[in-house]
């Protein structure tokens, strides 16, 4: 049963489609501001040493003008100083009584040893953000790790967790996985908020991502797949396009609340709504099809004709009686032959496993340089809550970028470009405007609006090299190694602690030499996608296009399957 004639009868965007497309596209949002929310409840705020018969200890002020006195520090350019956060002089023991009286809240510098340093283990915190480094006094360099593993454990949960929405969600149904995936993201987020230690809030937080990881892939299959061919590729634009405002969401409500349990339920308890999909959302046709339950399918098919106003023919309704589906399972142990088949025929093949391992170091390096920039985002001079959210943002305009570069220029070329464009704004903003703020901002953006569109055309570029058997694997082995990478990246921000232009400079690097390996690969604009293993060798040969006025549908990285799935630019979500 061809599901895109169906399509053209029940409508390809009518009303149905449009408001199934817009529900679908809500939990995303919080998907994606779950995603992130660690960037601020586990961020250092501005803290300092407490000093002893300086400081009132029951209302610090965090900068104090004696602080020059009392603590090692930096003074820049115009004059402001800013003490380290772990370190003070030691107090001078000649000072009596009397001196503390006539010199109260002042703290000249005969008060202390500015050629000796001690460790301090009482801290002064910025009023006015609140986060777990106050709450489990996470301090100092020696802890530093502690905060960027929270990112760590969440990448390593989005592995977990993408695998088991798949495999679940292929057998149960995409709409219950969804839902639960959904509740599941709700209950750990709420429990972060809730979390009594360091431990605990790590595990809450790696459990959190497991149920992330499957809110967008899922949303894409279910929103999009009721889409005719001719709107795919902007409906997955724009779902694309709801991830990022969902991403921004988390700067400004943090910069709302400035309290990271607040922040956490804000963002986890309204997703508990979603329960209500249940009734509202149907299940997948396509699932439902493959299954055989075609009764199902057709009453879903029935009531969004209804919807849209359009009437089904006596034909197509025939199409959804029950059949006899004797030799359904001896196909499907033939297709599990076929897929080792060619696995086995690319291992033994030089060219495509010089081309995939080239794919997978560029994939990794997509996944460190786009959560890499985010996350170094709040160290940016200005707001960093307004950084975040621009940085967030700008992946809109980068997404629609590689729509438009995929369909003039081809893959290889949309894929370096996008690279070399990442690279040289990182290394021009971690090293040549270094001091010039707006600038430094501008360069930043623009590095990431590059590096958004590499990662979109990442997909739809290793889509059409695979062979057909193996494709929607092959993309899912892809971005699972990408993931991997991604652990990485919550640590590279830590490095601008001994040289601070040193993670834009290796984001610039890496982006790079991942632009330089692209260049090596073959280019698949307006070629036949390779149905087996030897049309995947001889890409690179074969310089004959086809006869397609268009290119292949971008991201078409479900022709693999039999249910020819939607198609479309997909980030790097879950």
């Amino acid at each position: 049963m061809d599901f895109d004639q169906i399509l053209e009868e029940i409508g390809e965007f009518g009303r149905y489609q449009k408001t199934n497309y817009l529900l679908i596209c809500l939990p995303v949002m919080f998907a994606a501001a779950n995603s992130l929310s660690y960037v601020f409840t586990a961020g250092p705020p501005t803290y300092r040493c407490l000093i002893p018969k300086c400081d009132n200890p029951a209302q610090p002020d965090l900068l104090a003008p004696w602080l020059v006195n009392a603590t090692p520090g930096v003074t820049d350019k115009k004059g402001v100083f800013t003490p380290e956060t772990c370190y003070r002089f030691r107090l001078n023991e000649s000072i009596t009584s009397s001196d503390d009286d006539n010199n109260l809240g002042q703290c000249p510098k005969s008060y202390f040893m500015t050629n000796v340093k001690e460790r301090c283990h009482e801290w002064v915190f910025d009023t006015e953000e609140r986060t777990i480094v106050q709450e489990w006094q996470l301090t100092c360099k020696e802890n530093i790790w502690k905060l960027a593993f929270v990112g760590t454990m969440h990448f390593a949960g989005l592995v977990l967790g993408t695998a088991l929405s798949g495999y679940f969600a292929d057998r149960f149904g995409r709409k219950i996985v969804f839902i639960i995936c959904i509740i599941f993201m709700a209950i750990t987020g709420i429990a972060q908020g809730l979390a009594w230690d360091y431990n605990s809030f790590l595990l809450f937080a790696f459990l959190n991502a497991v149920g992330t990881s499957g809110v967008y892939p899922l949303a894409f299959i279910i929103g999009v797949e009721m889409v005719g061919p001719r709107m795919r590729e902007m409906s997955s634009i724009v779902l694309n396009y709801f991830y990022a405002i969902g991403e921004a969401m988390v700067g400004l409500t943090a910069w709302l609340l400035h309290d990271w349990q607040l922040l956490q339920f804000a963002l986890s308890v309204p997703p508990l709504f979603f329960i209500v999909y249940y009734w509202i959302v149907p299940e997948s046709v396509r699932w439902l099809l493959a299954r055989n339950e075609k009764e199902k399918a057709g009453l879903i098919i029935q009531r969004a004709a209804a919807i849209n106003k359009k009437e089904l023919s006596a034909g197509l309704l025939a199409n959804f009686k029950v059949e006899n589906c004797n030799g359904t399972k001896s196909k499907s142990k033939a297709d599990k032959n076929e897929i080792w088949s060619a696995v086995k025929q690319v291992f033994k093949s030089k060219t495509l496993l010089i081309r995939y391992t080239i794919m997978l170091y560029i994939w990794a390096i997509n996944a460190v340089v786009f959560y890499g920039l985010s996350l170094n985002s709040t160290n940016l001079s200005g707001n960093k809550y307004i950084n975040f959210a621009l940085v967030c943002l700008v992946e809109i305009p980068g997404y629609s970028l590689a729509w438009i570069s995929l369909r003039r220029f081809g893959r290889r070329l949309s894929l370096t470009g996008s690279l070399f464009l990442c690279a040289v704004t990182c290394v021009a903003g971690g090293y040549i405007t270094k001091g010039t703020t707006w600038a430094i901002i501008t360069l930043f953006l623009i590095g990431k609006l590059g590096i958004t569109s590499s990662f979109a055309v990442i997909y739809t570029y290793t889509a059409e090299m695979m062979p057909t058997v193996i494709r929607s694997g092959g993309v899912g082995v892809m971005s699972t190694f990408a993931r991997f990478g991604a652990m990485l990246a919550p640590f590279v921000p830590l490095l601008g602690v001994y040289f601070e232009p040193l993670p834009l400079l290796l984001f610039g690097a890496a982006s790079f030499s991942a632009g330089i390996l692209a260049l090596l690969l073959p280019e698949t604009f307006r070629k036949k996608l390779p149905d087996t293993v030897l049309d995947a060798k001889l890409l690179g040969k074969n310089k004959k296009k086809t006869t397609e006025d268009e290119p292949e549908g971008i991201r078409n990285n479900s022709t693999s399957n039999s249910n020819d799935e939607p198609v479309g630019i997909q980030s790097d979500t879950g």
